[in-house]
C-alpha cells in the first residue's frame, strides 16, 4: 500500500450543514479516536454540543459506524473517490438521563388519581 492509501481525507458534517475539517486521518485509526477529534473541534458557538464520545454518532455510506473498528474497516469502496474527501455525517444524540427525566415528567403530568369514598 502506498502513503496516499495510507491517509484518508475526512470531513464531518454537523446537522446544520457545517463542517468540520476536512483532516487527513490514517486507515488504522479507530472510530473512537474520529470521535475524540470532533469533541475537541466542535464549535464553541453551536448550542446541544456532545458532551462525551458516547454522545455522537458517525455515519458514513448510510452506516453507522462502530467504535472499535478503524477507518480502513469502515471505508466503502463506491464512495473513496482517489485523492478525494470522504464526508461523514454526525448526530449527537442528548444524554439518557435528560430524556428520562423528561418522561417521567410527562407521566406526572398525565397521572389521573381517583379517590372512592
Amino acid at each position: 500500500m502506498s502513503a496516499a492509501q495510507d491517509q484518508l481525507e475526512i470531513k464531518f458534517r454537523l446537522i446544520d450543514g457545517t463542517d468540520i475539517g476536512p483532516k487527513s486521518f490514517s486507515v488504522a485509526t479507530s472510530v473512537a479516536t474520529l470521535k475524540e477529534n470532533i469533541l475537541a473541534q466542535w464549535p464553541k458557538e453551536k448550542d446541544n454540543g456532545p458532551r462525551t464520545v458516547k454522545d455522537v454518532k458517525l455515519i458514513s455510506a448510510g452506516r453507522i459506524l462502530e467504535n472499535n473498528r478503524t477507518v480502513g474497516e469502515c471505508r466503502s469502496p463506491l464512495c473513496d473517490i482517489p485523492g478525494g474527501v470522504t464526508t461523514m455525517h454526525v448526530v449527537v444524540q442528548p444524554p439518557a438521563q435528560e430524556k428520562e427525566k423528561k418522561a417521567s415528567d410527562d407521566m406526572k403530568q398525565n397521572k389521573c388519581l381517583c379517590v372512592i369514598l
